[in-house]
């Protein structure tokens, strides 16, 4: 007989710890609990959860609401690709059925149910995501990789002449922002106060209900727009699908791919950073031409999705999962960080995962996220062109002295503190580089001394000696000649950069 549900039908007081034990500070039923004290580590925390339990675990939330946590990477794609077994509408949850779950559960703005697709089922959840899909299937790709570039050179142009930065507060955080706003159609409300919202709300603050009014206020404002002027924005795609969403729904679902797109791209994006800047199997590589960013990113998508678990998914039946039986109206989280160093699929943790899309980061199943290939992009094309412009970066700290703001959601880097030497700033429609370069030396020193090697031998320590003769006068440098044809291949890492 498999276990049953936390909270169902256990005695609480039969499975409690004895007094003097290590665990007796677990909740009821010897749970274990995702908050409080001894929860300020919760990758350690999953790993003694699969330890003791397998790949699927009994846990607390918050108010000690029992949950079932997914910890495998098999059983996690299991729970999103079941829609028969598994959906995402909190209203069948049985603890917020039978009141368990307050109005101001610390979770609640994870859990309420909305009308968007993302909680939706069936002909509804077809009908609005359709339109959603719809909407981001007219986003032009090379454009969309022009505006990348764009705003990457403005935000690097606000720090590269001091030769220090944090690449999460001055970077990070406003890169996404800037270009979901472009994308949606919201350019000129992109500032700092609109960064500083989501930020805001994201960590929960005492002005987090203000701060997502005035995110709320902005869309709609967006969608009254439109509604009257149709242009050729994300948002004018959702209102004129036949789907026929309400300024409602429209507004709703702009909040939503704002939002997850941000934090989700924040987060990949500070990652990603971290990783090409600290990690040896990385940034040397980088430099020699042998990892690309673009595996540097899959790479971070597997050791740190930028959400750590997903609130929720529920049980639609009585069914059984990882060993585990499971109860309908049961709640289930969805979780990408343990699932993706499942000793099952990565038995040393150390190993390149290059070339392996199969990671948890992005969902799977009927909700898997739309807008993934937008995120791979900012980070793809933030970082390359960040590095392009500061090649020297390096990291200003210890790496262990780089701290973390944990959630049950998500792990984001809270600062990146980096130096360099200080470059110009650059025009922020070109291509990124490295800024001026040092005139060459006079073709006559570079013939003279390139006379005596081989092409493939080494440069000599020293000119070797020669028979005196007149030096040669020194002329202006020659004008360059025309510059040749780009190859098939730097046109299309031209193409594939957006510049």
């Amino acid at each position: 007989m498999t276990p049953e549900h936390p909270g169902t039908t256990t005695d609480d007081r039969a499975l409690a710890p004895p007094p003097g034990c290590p665990a007796h500070d677990r909740g009821p039923g010897g749970l274990t609990r995702l908050y409080g004290p001894g929860a300020e580590n919760l990758a350690d925390l999953y790993e003694d959860l699969r330890e003791e339990h397998g790949a699927v675990a009994p846990v607390l939330l918050h108010d000690d609401v029992p949950m079932w946590i997914v910890l495998g990477h098999a059983e996690n794609l299991h729970l999103v690709r079941t829609p028969t077994e598994y959906c995402r509408d909190s209203r069948i949850w049985t603890p917020l059925k039978e009141g368990r779950v307050k109005p101001d559960h610390p979770l609640m703005p994870h859990i309420a149910w909305e009308p968007i697709c993302s909680y939706a089922e069936g002909e509804e959840h077809q009908r609005l995501r359709g339109a959603v899909m719809r909407a981001m299937s007219t986003i032009d790709h090379r454009s969309l990789r022009r505006y990348i570039n764009r705003y990457t050179q403005r935000l690097v142009n606000r720090f590269c002449e001091k030769g220090h930065a944090d690449l999460v507060s001055q970077f990070a955080d406003h890169l996404p922002m800037a270009v979901m706003c472009e994308i949606l159609g919201l350019p000129e409300e992109y500032n700092d106060r609109m960064v500083q919202a989501a930020r805001d709300m994201l960590k929960g603050t005492e002005t987090a209900i203000a701060s997502h009014t005035y995110v709320m206020e902005k869309l709609g404002e967006l969608t009254a727009r439109r509604r009257k002027e149709l242009d050729e924005d994300f948002a004018s795609q959702l209102i004129s699908h036949p789907a026929g969403l309400t300024d409602d729904e429209v507004t709703k679902h702009l909040w939503l791919v704002l939002m997850a797109a941000y934090e989700a791209t924040a987060n990949l994006l500070a990652n990603a950073l971290r990783m090409v800047i600290t990690d040896d199997r990385f940034y040397a590589r980088l430099n020699g031409g042998q990892m690309t960013v673009m595996e540097a990113v899959e790479q971070s998508l597997w050791d740190e999705p930028p959400f750590s678990t997903v609130f929720a998914y529920y049980a639609k039946q009585d069914t059984e999962l990882g060993g585990k039986r499971i109860r309908k109206g049961d709640g289930l989280l969805f979780a990408p960080a343990a699932g993706n160093i499942d000793p099952r699929v990565r038995p040393d943790l150390s190993a390149n995962m290059k070339g392996n899309r199969s990671h948890l980061a992005f969902g799977g199943g009927p909700h898997e996220c739309p807008g993934q290939d937008i995120g791979r992009a900012i980070a793809e094309v933030g970082v390359d062109a960040l590095l392009m412009r500061l090649p020297d970066v390096q990291l200003d700290c210890e790496e262990e002295e780089l701290g973390y703001r944990e959630s049950i959601s998500s792990r984001h880097l809270i600062e990146l503190p980096v130096r360099f030497d200080p470059k110009p700033q650059q025009d922020v429609m070109a291509a990124p580089s490295h800024g001026s370069v040092a005139p060459p030396r006079p073709p006559w020193q570079v013939s003279d001394i390139m006379a005596d090697v081989s092409p493939a031998g080494p440069l000599p320590d020293a000119e070797p000696e020669r028979p005196a003769e007149p030096r040669l006068p020194v002329v202006p440098a020659p004008v360059a000649e025309p510059e040749r044809p780009l190859g098939a291949w730097r046109r299309f890492l031209r193409w594939w950069r957006g510049y």
